[in-house]
């Protein structure tokens, strides 16, 4: 449980950071919350002999509104996700999502770039982020670049980041007002990866579902986004035999693994149960 011998790295600019990484390249990995790197470390599954640490990246931190987005800086934690006032007025799910992130010691750590970045299908973010149909600006020796979420995962912890590339800030579209939006997780315990888990972010209009997105945690080897479910439900007031077309929608496309939390018709059962839930809640609040 001890990491191996490594250099210890805290540049205090983007730049700096990302010519350690293409310096070093392979030998190095950044560091955020260090919440998966970290343990990977202790049990010698990651062996970086060089870790360059992004908390001394003033640049990298805080939340602000950009015309019609917001645009979270990557070393933001869960934590100030949730003290933020701006993303309670304009985005709720994200701190309905944070909030089932672990534990408060986990989420005064972990961060939004860190939960976003590393390909981990089990991680709660990239779903939601899915959902939102939000942007990633990544930052390497080539210069800057921005990439959709939806183009970002390419399998359990494979991404679009290039070598020497760090993903700096996450912008999201700010919802209509009015939306109605839940993030539905079932977990074995507290701080546990989901079973299985759903995001739902839908408008309503005279009593019918006028748009819809709904994204998929733990249930594939990357975050999924269940269109089909979502085209199921538009036009529909959400009855008995919508909200089953949705569920079953979704579970066409799951591929859970099966594991300590259940085999794989038992997780892709839960999955279809989470979609019916969010989608239930989050139309009760639309307005």
């Amino acid at each position: 449980m001890i990491p191996g011998p490594f250099d210890y790295h805290r540049p205090a600019s983007v730049a700096d950071a990302v010519k350690l990484l293409t310096d070093f390249g392979d030998d190095a990995r950044a560091l955020a919350g260090g919440h998966s790197l970290v343990p990977m470390m202790k049990l010698r599954l990651a062996a970086p002999t060089h870790l360059v640490d992004l908390h001394g990246i003033a640049g990298l931190k805080g939340i602000r509104r950009d015309g019609h987005s917001i645009v979270i800086g990557a070393m933001t934690t869960q934590h100030e996700l949730l003290a933020s006032d701006e993303i309670a007025t304009t985005l709720p799910i994200l701190q309905e999502t944070a909030l089932l992130i672990a534990d408060p010691q986990v989420r005064y750590r972990g961060t939004i770039g860190g939960n976003v970045a590393n390909g981990d299908p089990g991680n709660d973010m990239p779903a939601l982020m899915l959902t939102l149909g939000a942007t990633y600006r990544l930052e390497g020796p080539s210069g800057a670049r921005e990439v959709a979420a939806s183009e970002f995962y390419q399998g359990a912890y494979f991404t679009a980041l290039e070598p020497g590339e760090i993903l700096t800030a996450v912008s999201i579209p700010i919802p209509p007002t009015g939306h109605g939006y839940a993030y539905e997780k079932l977990k074995r315990k507290v701080g546990d990866y989901a079973t299985a888990a759903a995001a739902v972010v839908l408008t309503m209009a005279g009593g019918k579902v006028a748009s819809c997105a709904i994204g998929l945690t733990n249930l594939h080897e990357t975050p999924l986004l269940a269109v089909d479910a979502a085209k199921a439900v538009i036009g529909t007031s959400l009855d008995a035999v919508s909200l089953k077309k949705a569920a079953a929608a979704a579970e066409a496309i799951m591929s859970p693994a099966a594991d300590a939390r259940g085999p794989v018709e038992y997780r892709k059962h839960v999955g279809g149960i989470m979609v019916t839930r969010a989608l239930q809640r989050a139309a009760a609040r639309a307005k």
